[in-house]
């Protein structure tokens, strides 16, 4: 089978060797990496391509004049196209930073023209174009990467290292809170906008996905689109219960998340000089509860925050974009992670709608997840 270059849709490792080559990507040849949407994240990728040296070339594709002047006087050595059809044949990579609506489409015609492609999350705004993304990507040999930028944050990742060493104890609970007043999206809810970070930031700590969801939400300033959520969201493996918090209409900017352990807890503040705070406490429990005679007892510990690297993760997700095309490798947040998110996102708007529990379905075979270091919480599955 072949695509609209002429190219045949064989093994992952095909796509790449065609670009670079069997010695690969290196900084005498590179790849030429096309950016649609150059608003206010993808600049932010134009900035992040144009330092990398394994990239030869950044194209920007943007039809809004002004947006496509303010690229070209940031960064004068990039190309600039009105739109993609024009752009195509000057790039090996498309980075997607559209409105939501559009990931699809945009993606599945660049997977057809054998282009690798990172899309923005989420993947698409269904499980049906998701999947089809997922399995025309897969037949294509194309790496397909999706933007859960927090996987690749050193903070994120240095609480999953607390995690799996076992430092924190068993797992009581996480807690997430995003929220700010705005901004609104005309494409999608508060849950599609903001809850993709959230979700991926638990199933990355537990290397798992939830088996149901309960979730209440509210259209507060507009009538059909919620600006407000709360959300749980129930793992078997591990047995943990997550927690989101949700809103646009927020006098604070707040993104945290709290994983509370039997032993330790740790806070991730995004906004906070110290990223991450480790706390020495909790209850020191022992037989059948608290009584008037034996009180409960509680534990008081130091408080410890570790180094982090400070290494931005947009730039450690797109160098990784760039070295998975190179090596024909899968990347961590990978089309299965996006599909598992986009399946939680549907189970979270029927919850939202039936106002009860609603178990997650899956479009793949859970017994087949396995943890694929240091990123994805699938390396092979069934679809």
């Amino acid at each position: 089978m072949t695509n609209a270059r002429g190219l045949r849709h064989d093994d992952n490792r095909s796509a790449a060797s065609r670009i670079c080559g069997t010695g690969g990507v290196g900084p005498r040849t590179g790849i030429r990496v096309g950016v649609v949407g150059c608003g206010y994240w993808g600049s932010k990728h134009v900035r992040v391509l144009s330092s990398l040296s394994e990239v030869r070339e950044v194209i920007a594709v943007e039809p809004d004049p002004e947006a496509a002047k303010a690229v070209l006087v940031a960064f004068p050595a990039v190309r600039v196209f009105a739109d993609l059809e024009a752009a195509l044949p000057h790039v090996d990579a498309l980075v997607i930073a559209t409105p939501a609506q559009t990931h699809a489409k945009l993606a599945l015609t660049a997977i057809r023209y054998g282009l690798h492609v990172l899309v923005e999350k989420p993947l698409a705004t269904s499980l049906e174009a998701s999947r089809l993304v997922v399995e025309e990507a897969r037949r294509a040999g194309i790496v397909l990467m999706v933007g859960h930028t927090f996987q690749f944050n050193p903070a994120i990742r240095e609480m999953r290292r607390r995690f799996d060493s076992g430092e924190l104890g068993d797992i009581y609970y996480i807690h997430s809170a995003r929220l700010n007043l705005g901004l609104y999206r005309p494409d999608v809810n508060v849950v599609w906008d903001l809850a993709p970070h959230d979700l991926s930031i638990m199933n990355f700590l537990l290397r798992s996905a939830p088996k149901a969801v309960t979730a209440w939400g509210a259209s507060l300033a507009y009538p059909h689109v919620e600006d407000l959520a709360f959300i749980r969201v129930e793992y078997n493996d591990p047995k943990v219960t997550g927690f989101i918090h949700l809103s646009w209409l927020d006098p604070r900017k707040t993104r945290t998340v709290t994983l509370v352990g039997s032993r330790k807890m740790v806070v991730y503040d995004d906004l906070a000089e110290e990223r991450v705070r480790i706390y020495d406490r909790g209850l020191e429990t022992g037989g059948s509860g608290p009584t008037h005679e034996r009180p409960i007892s509680y534990r008081y510990g130091d408080v410890v925050s570790p180094y982090i690297q400070a290494s931005e993760p947009l730039a450690l997700q797109d160098r990784r974009f760039v070295e998975c095309i190179r090596d024909g490798r899968n990347p961590e947040s990978n089309g299965i992670d996006a599909l598992a998110i986009i399946a939680i996102l549907e189970a979270i708007d029927r919850s939202l709608h039936a106002r009860r529990t609603i178990e997650v379905e899956y479009p793949l075979s859970l017994a087949s997840w396995q943890p694929d270091m240091p990123g994805s919480i699938v390396q092979d599955a069934v679809l």
